[in-house]
């Protein structure tokens, strides 16, 4: 996906910068880009890949040599960010967070209104940045620019642009991702997550509204553009993307975590001798069904996190695997005899939770059951640019619906995604059998909203159940 942090400061602003957008390094793999202002020596940028190195050891020497009291940083999943980007609206750096679905569209039109050319990445693919920035280039200020932007992009998209005035930030218009901002003496901070500035010193101002525009500078947040009414934020943020630390539109992740494993429990019959959590976002779930059930949580596996990075990210689903199995150590005292409950985020391809599953037997495991935190995951993503899936049918859920398709029982998706039917009883019994569990039970959607505790109409749901 992506994370940013901006700082708008009246002293040197790099330190703050490098650490700010290092907090965000969970949310993506790739690549990684600091951009910075200052008075004398005008805009200054470095990008990284880091692919293969984390984001601190690339970005170790830029942190000695730029220097401004304006930055932006971001952690991108896919494209090379921030660019700096020379217009009719004078030098600006510019970085994003989001998806288009329109693109060829849009590039048709931008080509009409007398755009030349735009550079192409590795893949034949353009830059989504390059692409915002000649759409904002269209009008006649920045302000208009950006909401012209948010209106006519399918999909989503969040902005920070970076003038030698100060640093434009625009939420997406349906507020699938959040911004938050930061203040401290002299200066004021904008990042995706909100934990990201506590240690730098700021305290926590407010979060932007779905497509609201501000401009920051170390004077203050001025709004340009009012929050609309309607939000969908992403409901996996909670789930799994946002670190355990954060909290979005004022619900703290981590315990949304424990209420998800909470209502888990209440709704479960399993009597395992132990809880236990895929690490690391399945442990506070499984603290939570712990709390509530009263059977004790466990570490039957320990994740060796020094030097393996995130397992979904590697392109080729052999290396996956590879790495998901190599950074699970097992404990065998806690796994040989045992009958385990395990809880894990959700269940995308299948692959890394029947080794897991595989690797517990192997162990001496008597049972392994499983309850993943959301519901089965049944349609991919339109708004946001996650790495689980490129594809529906990389889905479980999508598979094993082929398969009843090709014998001719295949009927309404909708039915698959009601806990109440038939259709969905039958589609969880294959995927238990599929990936050898001892019993299968997914998180309900109406237990998973109320883990949040916020409007059901101002979350999205998508990818559970196809609504809009």
């Amino acid at each position: 996906m992506g994370g940013f942090f901006g700082v708008a400061s009246k002293e040197d602003c790099v330190f703050d910068l490098f650490f700010g957008t290092d907090y965000h390094s969970h949310l993506g793999t790739r690549r990684a880009g600091m951009a910075v202002y200052d008075d004398k020596k005008g805009f200054d940028r470095a990008i990284h890949n880091i692919e293969n190195a984390p984001f601190r050891t690339k970005f170790d020497k830029d942190v000695n040599t730029m220097h401004g009291t304006y930055g932006i940083g971001c952690i991108s999943d896919y494209e090379p960010q921030p660019l700096i980007v020379r217009s009719h609206h004078g030098t600006y750096a510019i970085e994003t967070v989001g998806k288009i679905n329109n693109t060829d569209k849009i590039v048709e039109q931008v080509f009409r209104s007398g755009h030349s050319h735009f550079l192409e990445m590795s893949g034949g693919d353009i830059n989504a940045t390059e692409l915002v920035a000649a759409i904002i280039n269209q009008k006649e200020n920045l302000v208009d620019g950006i909401r012209y932007a948010q209106e006519i992009i399918d999909g989503s998209m969040t902005i920070l642009l970076m003038t030698a005035k100060g640093i434009y930030a625009a939420r997406d218009r349906m507020g699938r991702t959040p911004v938050a901002l930061g203040k401290k003496e002299d200066a004021y901070c904008i990042s995706f997550e909100s934990f990201a500035y506590l240690n730098l010193g700021y305290t926590g101002e407010r979060e932007l509204g779905p497509g609201e525009v501000v401009i920051v500078t170390p004077e203050g947040v001025h709004t340009l553009a009012a929050p609309g009414k309607d939000m969908k934020i992403c409901t996996f943020l909670w789930v799994y993307y946002g670190y355990p630390s954060s909290s979005y539109e004022g619900i703290s992740v981590e315990k949304m975590r424990y209420n998800c494993g909470s209502l888990l429990a209440k709704r479960d019959d399993a009597q395992p001798d132990i809880v236990a959590g895929v690490p690391d976002s399945g442990t506070p779930h499984a603290i939570g069904y712990s709390n509530e059930s009263g059977i004790p949580f466990s570490r039957p596996f320990i994740k060796y996190t020094p030097t393996w990075p995130r397992s979904f990210m590697p392109t080729i689903q052999s290396q996956r695997n590879l790495i998901a199995k190599m950074k699970l150590i097992p404990v065998h005292d806690l796994i040989q005899d045992k009958s385990l409950l395990l809880i894990d985020d959700s269940i995308v391809r299948g692959t890394q939770l029947r080794e897991t599953t595989e690797f517990l037997y192997q162990s001496g495991a008597k049972e392994v059951h499983i309850r993943p935190a959301c519901p089965p995951l049944l349609y991919g993503c339109k708004y946001l640019n996650f790495s689980r899936s490129t594809s529906e049918m990389d889905l479980i859920t999508r598979r094993v619906l082929k398969d009843l398709e090709r014998e001719g029982r295949f009927t309404r998706l909708e039915a698959y995604s009601d806990p109440e039917t038939e259709e969905y009883g039958e589609m969880l019994e294959r995927i238990r059998k599929q990936l050898n569990f001892t019993s299968l039970r997914y998180h309900r959607l109406d237990d998973m909203m109320e883990s949040v505790g916020i409007e059901r109409c101002k979350l999205c749901t998508y990818c559970w159940d196809g609504k809009e």
